[in-house]
């Protein structure tokens, strides 16, 4: 019968009927690569380590690149190799342009529904957090957004960082789920006993590595979509 709830959607529904604290990443998870965000932050970076450096544009985003694999961001790299303000750096690097953000009324919409608890968990900046979220006005769904700045820089994937978060917020990972865009970052989340839920781009991110944006049959990747509002939709009423 039409409308009838399978066995799959309430498998879906039961793994998170116990959730009661939602987490999500910020950057290219609460929205698309299509506003154009990113590759404006990953510019500004570049520019940073320029001017810091003295270095031209093809040699400080080779550096950059190498402090973000080694040190998780370019930031903990800058100031574990130079001792550079790591507000200075985090002001210089989210000074973009947010207008190509539009609001995201089924986003708002799905969000306002799930019960308990809300919050960001990101490797950026609470200020672009803030932007971010009120041009996709869903700025106040949430209780909180806990930045770099309240993880001391230490960024994701570090399991105290994780464990920072949960301790402020008192929450229980057991009883939470966590949306990310990127695998690397959900596996301390699983570890703890969070719903981990990869959210894949909705068309090729051609500023992204083709195996940041596949599908993924590793373990600690519960579930995965390309659209966040549809699955939030679907995890507490088993229909998009």
């Amino acid at each position: 019968m039409a409308g009838e709830i399978n066995d799959a959607q309430i498998h879906v529904m039961d793994e998170f009927s116990h959730v009661n604290t939602w987490i999500f990443d910020l950057d290219n998870t609460l929205y698309t690569h299509k506003a154009g965000l990113w590759p404006q932050v990953d510019d500004r970076i570049t520019l940073y380590v320029c001017q810091l450096l003295g270095l031209d544009a093809l040699s400080a985003r080779a550096l950059q690149k190498y402090y973000y694999h080694r040190y998780g961001t370019t930031l903990r790299g800058l100031m574990q190799e130079y001792g550079i303000d790591p507000h200075e750096f985090l002001a210089f690097a989210h000074d973009i342009d947010y207008s190509a953000l539009a609001a995201d009324t089924r986003l708002a919409q799905a969000v306002a529904s799930l019960p308990g608890r809300k919050f960001i968990l990101t490797n950026g900046s609470r200020g672009h957090a803030g932007a971010v979220v009120a041009r996709l006005g869903i700025e106040m769904l949430f209780e909180d957004t806990f930045d770099i700045v309240d993880a001391e820089f230490i960024p994701k994937p570090e399991a105290q960082t994780y464990a920072r978060f949960l301790s402020q917020h008192d929450v229980d990972p057991s009883h939470a789920a966590m949306f990310e865009d990127l695998s690397a970052n959900l596996n301390v989340p699983y570890q703890l006993g969070m719903q981990t839920v990869l959210v894949l781009p909705d068309t090729p991110d051609p500023f992204r590595e083709a195996h940041e944006q596949a599908a993924s049959t590793e373990v600690h990747i519960r579930h995965q979509t390309r659209d966040l509002a549809a699955f939030l939709n679907f995890a507490i009423n088993g229909r998009f």
